[in-house]
């Protein structure tokens, strides 16, 4: 009862002031509403990272040939990696699900008095399983398409755009390389990224592109899919051992190959973003402890303006802990009640952002606890001195204080 009558005592002197109240309560407001809106835009940004990384598959592999060197000069790609690598390593190495070999190069297509510059890239069906990258018309290649090294290509949407506009592809005949190739598909479009257009390229046979357009035995690629995530390290092991065994590489010599693993690639990217939402929460928490010290200089101003009213206090039974409870509460009450609204306007902000801004924005339940707590918390920690150094005054010369 006590409690509850000490925190209507508090509501009415906050109260009695509501303009003074209202624009100490505006720096928690700008704060807490602050700190939601970045966390929910760092949140949409990493989403958006994860996707843009999710189209090309995360539990996937790339082998890549290593630098040739002259000395310690770096002079070029080193031609090791073949197709039978790719085959060696799906059939002998566990948990992995697909193996395919690549080789891409970029070359001008052309349709009818249309070109257009783009990268072909000659691989296998697997490829297009390992990327995430589905066939929307038509077919892919197969294995006949393969062994028969068919003139046979797939488009990327944007090629297809770019050459036959809206009008239908699929049995047209386009040039590469003054080389007729026939379309049997056009891919799905999987969007561009900031550094990459993977709608822009074609896709023909491997051995299509080694024996009629590249002219090489060696690859550029071995995209691999991995059965699962956690298995990655152990096969990206495997993987290594299998293939410098293959290439006949002692050991304390260096790899004719790296491999890329996108998983990491992915954790490096989320770090990252996880760091920049950090930031920009950490200069959002400055106007909000701004917000504080208002609050507490607020406190002190309410506290001497209430001098007397403490003293009367005291002289009729109040003991020091009631008077600290008393200014304590009315701290806590305005920063609560800022971060109340606070989070209500960071949530609007937020969605203002995704509606005009064209900006995803995720909110999640920890930006807005994280938010609320700020706002006690900065209640409490700036509450304490002005409700201490009420609870400290002598009664005496309180009842005089005029």
């Amino acid at each position: 009862m006590l409690l509850l009558k000490t925190m209507q005592v508090a509501f009415r002197a906050i109260l009695a002031n509501k303009m003074r109240t209202g624009l100490t309560m505006l720096g928690i407001v700008i704060g807490v509403a602050a700190i939601i809106a970045m966390i929910s835009i760092g949140e949409g940004a990493k989403a958006q990272v994860v996707e843009s990384i999710t189209r090309f598959g995360t539990n996937s592999l790339r082998v890549r040939p290593g630098a040739a060197r002259l000395g310690h000069i770096q002079t070029g790609a080193v031609e090791t990696l073949t197709i039978e690598d790719a085959d060696v390593i799906r059939a002998s190495v566990a948990d992995v699900a697909y193996a395919s070999p690549a080789i891409s190069g970029t070359y001008q297509v052309k349709y009818a008095n249309k070109n257009s510059t783009t990268l072909i890239t000659g691989t296998t069906p697997e490829y297009m399983t390992i990327n995430n990258f589905p066939v929307d018309t038509g077919r892919l290649f197969d294995a006949t398409d393969l062994k028969l090294v068919k003139r046979v290509a797939m488009l990327g949407t944007t090629v297809k755009k770019e050459l036959f506009g809206d009008g239908p592809a699929i049995g047209s005949e386009i040039k590469v390389s003054g080389m007729s190739f026939l379309v049997i598909g056009v891919m799905q479009t999987k969007g561009q990224t900031s550094w990459y257009d993977p709608d822009d390229q074609v896709f023909i046979p491997i051995t299509t592109s080694q024996k009629r357009l590249s002219n090489q035995d060696h690859i550029n690629d071995v995209y691999i899919q991995v059965a699962t995530v956690d298995a990655i390290p152990k096969v990206k092991a495997e993987v290594e051992k299998l293939l410098r065994a293959r290439h006949r590489i002692a050991a304390d010599a260096e790899s004719d190959f790296s491999i890329r693993d996108f998983s990491e690639f992915v954790r490096t990217l989320k770090q990252t973003v996880r760091t920049f939402s950090i930031l920009l929460s950490g200069i959002a928490a400055v106007s909000l402890l701004v917000g504080g010290i208002g609050v507490m200089n607020i406190m002190l101003v309410s506290v001497t303006e209430r001098t007397r009213e403490i003293g009367i206090r005291m002289a009729v039974g109040a003991r020091r802990a009631d008077i600290l409870r008393q200014f304590l509460i009315e701290a806590v009450s305005i920063t609560i009640t800022g971060g109340a609204i606070g989070v209500g306007l960071g949530m609007l902000i937020s969605k203002f952002i995704s509606w005009f801004g064209e900006w995803q924005t995720i909110i999640t339940p920890y930006s807005v606890l994280l938010g609320f707590f700020f706002a006690v918390a900065i209640g409490i920690i700036f509450g304490i001195y002005p409700a201490r150094k009420a609870s400290l005054l002598d009664p005496i010369e309180a009842l005089r204080y005029e």
